[in-house]
């Protein structure tokens, strides 16, 4: 049996979130952000729209491409080129000429569905995640009620090729990043409240373990900073009434999603990102109530900023990043 280590998140206590200053961008949802080489921010909206805007100084918006669905986590390559991950087309490969290259959009003869974060290593291969086999991102709640568990972590061999399964049966699989060494890569199970780890190099190469569990709500798209830091977008916190539904059966999981289906979503008036240093221990325990930006589901950490998306608002959102907790 493969061992299974876990570490609880644990933290001094929560801080503040600095002032949050809005970049409008002139779309929707740009549910995960990145910085390019020249510092300039990079998001995909609701509408295809790949874009880019500087977090400091006049916010002019230039769009990048546009990928015909809808793009979710993105990555920037060493070439300047970009992985998107699109969740009705599958992976994506963006050229600085706009050209938009389908990497991956079946696995095993399956098709692709909900392809959600991606992050790629200095030899070229690249790890990406599906959050379900049944659910699409019009649905993600229907997901986490029903815990389908269907999601994976996948790999791309450098130069292209099949994808691997690295990991399956995930509670919601979403954002994915690799250690500082690339000796692990870890995935957030938004449905399980985790951030679980797999190991790629050294005496525990194979073996699956818990980088952090418990976490106080939703973690969404993950990145690494400057120190190693990983960064954890909260897309909300946790809900006692789900949580209870998600140890109901499957019977009742599946009656209460139909019921709730045609309902408006309602998020928490919460931003709040976290920071987890090694060990598990939790380094930043970052939110803002009441600041008319919810829903964080991407965090950025970038020349002394950090840079916030959402799944359901109209551009980014900037901030100065505090010391550690």
């Amino acid at each position: 049996m493969t061992p299974r280590l876990s570490v609880t998140a644990r933290t001094a206590g929560p801080g503040v979130l600095p002032p949050l200053r809005p970049i409008p961008l002139g779309g929707t949802g740009p549910e995960d952000v990145v910085v390019d080489r020249e510092g300039r921010v990079i998001t995909g909206v609701a509408d295809g729209r790949v874009l880019r805007v500087r977090p400091r100084g006049p916010a002019r918006v230039e769009q990048i491409a546009r990928t015909g669905g809808r793009p979710l986590g993105l990555e920037v390559l060493p070439d300047g080129r970009l992985l998107v991950c699109d969740a009705e087309r599958g992976l994506l490969r963006v050229t600085p000429e706009a050209h938009v290259e389908v990497l991956v959009d079946r696995v095993a003869g399956e098709p692709l569905r909900f392809c959600s974060s991606v992050a790629a290593a200095a030899d070229g291969t690249v790890y990406f995640t599906a959050s379900s086999r049944r659910f699409g991102l019009q649905e993600w709640l229907g997901d986490l009620m029903e815990r389908t568990a269907t999601g994976r972590l996948l790999r791309l061999p450098p130069g292209g090729g099949e994808p691997e399964v690295l990991l399956d049966d995930l509670d919601f699989a979403n954002g994915v990043v690799l250690a500082e060494d690339e000796s692990w890569v870890a995935v957030a199970e938004t449905g399980a409240y985790r951030l679980t780890r797999l190991w790629l190099s050294g005496p525990r190469t194979g073996q699956r373990d818990t980088l952090v569990e418990n976490l106080p709500g939703f973690p969404g798209n993950l990145s690494r900073g400057t120190d190693g830091t990983v960064w954890v977008a909260l897309a909300g916190p946790r809900q006692r009434p789900l949580d209870w539904l998600r140890r109901a059966p499957a019977g009742v999981r599946r009656a209460v999603w139909r019921a709730a289906r045609p309902l408006p979503i309602r998020p928490r008036p919460v931003a709040r990102v976290l920071g987890i240093g090694p060990g598990g221990r939790i380094r930043h325990d970052l939110r803002r109530r009441g600041v008319g930006y919810r829903m964080v589901t991407g965090v950025y950490e970038h020349d002394g900023m950090l840079i916030l998306g959402s799944l359901l608002e109209k551009g980014i959102v900037v901030c100065e990043l505090p010391g550690p907790v």
